[in-house]
């Protein structure tokens, strides 16, 4: 017997040939199907279907729901519309992150903010710490199931699967509620963490394995393949989608992290805003920069980085890229060594490698939304 928890999908992969389900987290998913390259190939190229549902849901309720999360998050809550999500960031007093997430405005007094799975009792805690008269926050996590169809065909399999034109014509972060997938009435998003189109369809835990095998079947003829955390996580880095733990935390801000775009410090005071005015008013001492490997090797999360003699920096992410076949990397580094072309070294197993700081993103997608 496993003591790790599963996910409401896990019945419907469990036994598929390939199947490679880990630990992460305190849960049993699968880091792989087919292998991670056929399935980072086939999202760039055609759609995979990823089950993410560990990740957390809590709902924001009530007149106050507003006021709570512009309080709470970097990014401005108040220019949303009904039907319309948003990326941003909670931030503890000292400017480092609590968690990146994504808000969708439901209705002007009901939000739906989705955490980080390894974040959901940690957030829900400081959620409800900072609570207002007038708010209610429910963690509705274990009955929604969350699955992401990603990649240039998403929309075509959609439509195969019977999804409506309006959902297939949603642009970027937007979304619409109760829309029947398979039967089963859904929350669907045009949202993404892999650098290509895609949906994020929100379900109920009991009703997920349905659209699961409705979205395969559909999927057949687009060369739909299901895919695993190990793809999720190269295409994420491609595209310089910052994961948590790894190019954020408690210890690194958004501005360090080369997301402050989503921070808003125009707007009125939330948890954080002083610090970060302050780390831009005084000059950011660190910051999140793309390496290319020059001699051979492949720079890993934790890898230190040098100037000359003097350690710099390290890796937060690495890898040898699927698409682009270049070893590369995403470095928390000083500042002063942080413009592209600049010569560094990466320590690998005790030897100094040659590697040169590059633009990001690594990829950006070319082909246009069907």
């Amino acid at each position: 017997m496993t003591d790790l928890k599963r996910t409401p999908l896990y019945p419907h992969y469990a036994e598929l040939p390939g199947v490679r389900c880990i630990d992460f987290g305190g849960w049993e998913l699968p880091v792989q199907f087919s292998g991670i390259q056929r399935e980072h190939d086939a999202v760039r190229q055609h759609a995979g279907l990823f089950d993410v549902s560990h990740m957390g849901e809590f709902i924001v309720t009530g007149g106050a729901a507003e006021r709570f999360l512009q309080r709470l998050t970097t990014n401005d809550v108040s220019k949303l519309a009904d039907g319309q999500a948003q990326y941003t960031l909670m931030c503890n007093p000292e400017g480092g992150v609590v968690d990146d997430l994504l808000v969708y405005r439901i209705a002007a007094d009901r939000y739906m903010a989705v955490v980080n799975a390894s974040n959901i009792d940690k957030d829900f805690e400081w959620m409800r710490a900072q609570l207002p008269e007038g708010a209610m926050l429910e963690n509705a996590s274990d009955r929604l199931a969350l699955l992401a169809l990603q990649g240039p065909r998403a929309a075509d399999i959609l439509q195969a699967a019977g999804a409506s034109q309006d959902v297939l014509a949603l642009p970027a972060f937007r979304f619409k509620d109760d829309t029947p997938i398979a039967g089963a009435g859904a929350l669907v998003s045009r949202t993404g963490y892999t650098g290509e189109d895609g949906f994020e369809i929100y379900v109920s835990a009991d009703r997920a394995g349905d659209v699961w095998q409705a979205l395969m079947a559909a999927g057949e003829p687009f060369g739909l393949v299901p895919a695993g955390l190990g793809a999720r996580d190269t295409l994420r880095f491609e595209a310089r989608l910052p994961l948590y733990g790894q190019e954020l935390s408690d210890a690194i801000s958004p501005l360090e992290a080369g997301v402050g775009i989503f921070v808003k410090l125009d707007k009125d005071d939330f948890i954080g805003k002083d610090a970060l005015v302050r780390q831009k008013e005084a000059g950011l001492p660190r910051k999140l920069v793309g390496i290319e490997m020059i001699d051979r090797g492949i720079p890993r999360s934790h890898y230190p980085v040098f100037a000359g003699e003097t350690r710099i920096g390290e890796v937060t992410t690495g890898t040898q890229s699927p698409t682009l076949k270049r070893s590369l990397g995403l470095a928390l580094i000083d500042s002063a060594h942080a413009a592209p072309g600049t010569a560094v070294e990466v320590e690998i197993r005790g030897k100094r490698l040659k590697a040169e700081v590059i633009k990001t993103p690594f990829y950006k997608r070319t082909h246009k939304e069907r």
